[in-house]
Parts: structure tokens; C-alpha cells; sequence
């Protein structure tokens, strides 16, 4: 099989963006299934739409994934397979950057092997992962999940662990770190957009791209 097409991470601001959560099974985007996908579309900043849909995994939920989002399997008995449901989410976010907390680890996993399973491809669109994030923007904070960072700015955390509320929650974070982005001191890679990372080679220091392999930008790190 050859390999797919993913988006990369981008380390920047865009104000017209789709942020997305999941709800899962579990932890492992192998042997775990989603359970819910919900979206907010943001244009200048505000949201502009939203989707949510709970999806019915074809297995029982662990009760430990109840115990953290509340979704059952009475909840999700009528609920679309996660073929319908990942299309509808795909259609709704277009061409969009997602944008999301720590989606480069977990959500985008997730979304990409249940794609990859059901139409044969990987998501393509451009992302930027808060939690990446919010370590420049404030590196004074000691712990980096969502609630956290929603504390800090002040931001209403009711409701957390469903989807769609993470969802409005980490859109009001985004813009929030944003005002604090230029103060942040990130190096972007001129090809592709991503954050330019120190690495240390066989001749010394030097700066690669967080995409490598898909970006193999580097530059001398002095």
C-alpha cells in the first residue's frame, strides 16, 4: 500500500478554521472506536456552524469511557456507523484547518484510521494542535489539558468532556493564545508552515521542521 497523504501541523494563527473533538472508546485508535464527533466552523474568529453527532461503535462502551464522557450505550443505539457519521463530519469541515487539543497525538489518529478503513484514504487538511500551543504561549502553566488551560483564561469548563462543548471551550483558548502568539518567539519553516524544531546531528545543532519526514526543511542552528 503506499503511503497516504496527511495535513501538517502548522505553527500559526488562521482565523477561519474548523476546531473538532472526539469522544472514544478508549485510547487506542487501533483497538478503541469513536463514539462522538462534534465541530464548530469559525470565520474571523467566531463560530459560524456547528456539527455533532454521537456514533454507534457496534460494540459495548467500556464503563470506563463513561465514567469520563458520559456516553452510553442506550445513548448511542440509534446513533449513524461511523462510515455516515465521519463522512457528514469530513463534508462539514471542507478544505478547513482543523484545529484541536492534542489532536496530533490522539483525535486525527482516530479520524485517520477509521478513513483510511472506510473510504481508503487519510485526512489531507492542514492542522494546528493546541496543546502545542499553549506550552509557547505559557510556558508558566504545570499542567496542559484543556480544563486547565480553559481555567486560565477564565473560561466557562461546564460541561466538559463532550465533545461539542470541548469544542466551543478550546475555540475560546485558541483565541485567547493568539493574542499571545507573536510574544511566543516561534521559528515557522518557510516551506511548509510547521514549527521548526532544534535537533542536535552529526555535525552540531541545527533546526528541522516538526513535519519531518513529509518537510525536510532544516537550517543551521546557530
Amino acid at each position: 500500500m503506499t503511503e497516504q497523504k496527511r495535513g501538517k501541523r502548522l505553527a500559526k494563527y488562521v482565523p477561519d478554521y474548523v476546531v473538532f473533538d472526539l469522544e472514544t472508546t478508549g485510547m487506542s485508535a487501533t483497538d478503541d472506536a469513536i463514539i462522538e464527533i462534534s465541530a464548530v466552523r469559525v470565520r474571523n474568529g467566531e463560530a459560524a456552524g456547528t456539527f455533532s453527532t454521537l456514533v454507534n461503535p457496534g460494540r459495548e462502551i467500556p464503563p470506563a469511557a463513561t465514567r469520563v464522557n458520559g456516553i452510553t450505550d442506550e445513548m448511542v443505539a440509534g446513533a449513524p456507523d461511523i462510515g455516515t457519521a465521519l463522512e457528514e463530519f469530513l463534508e462539514f469541515a471542507g478544505e478547513d484547518v482543523l484545529v484541536g487539543h492534542n489532536i496530533h497525538r490522539f483525535d486525527l489518529n482516530f479520524v485517520n484510521a477509521a478513513a483510511l478503513e472506510q473510504f481508503g484514504r487519510t485526512v489531507e487538511n492542514d492542522y494546528i494542535d493546541t496543546l502545542y500551543m499553549a506550552r509557547r504561549c505559557l510556558p508558566q502553566l504545570k499542567n496542559y489539558k484543556l480544563v486547565d488551560i480553559a481555567a486560565y483564561f477564565g473560561v466557562n469548563r461546564d460541561g466538559a468532556h463532550r465533545a461539542l462543548k470541548d469544542c466551543e471551550m478550546n475555540r475560546k483558548c485558541f483565541e485567547e493564545m493568539a493574542k499571545l502568539w507573536d510574544d511566543a518567539q516561534v521559528e515557522v519553516c518557510p516551506r511548509c508552515g510547521g514549527e521548526l524544531v532544534k535537533r542536535k546531528g552529526k555535525f552540531g545543532e541545527f533546526f528541522g521542521c516538526g513535519n519531518f519526514p513529509a518537510c525536510r526543511f532544516t537550517k543551521n542552528g546557530k
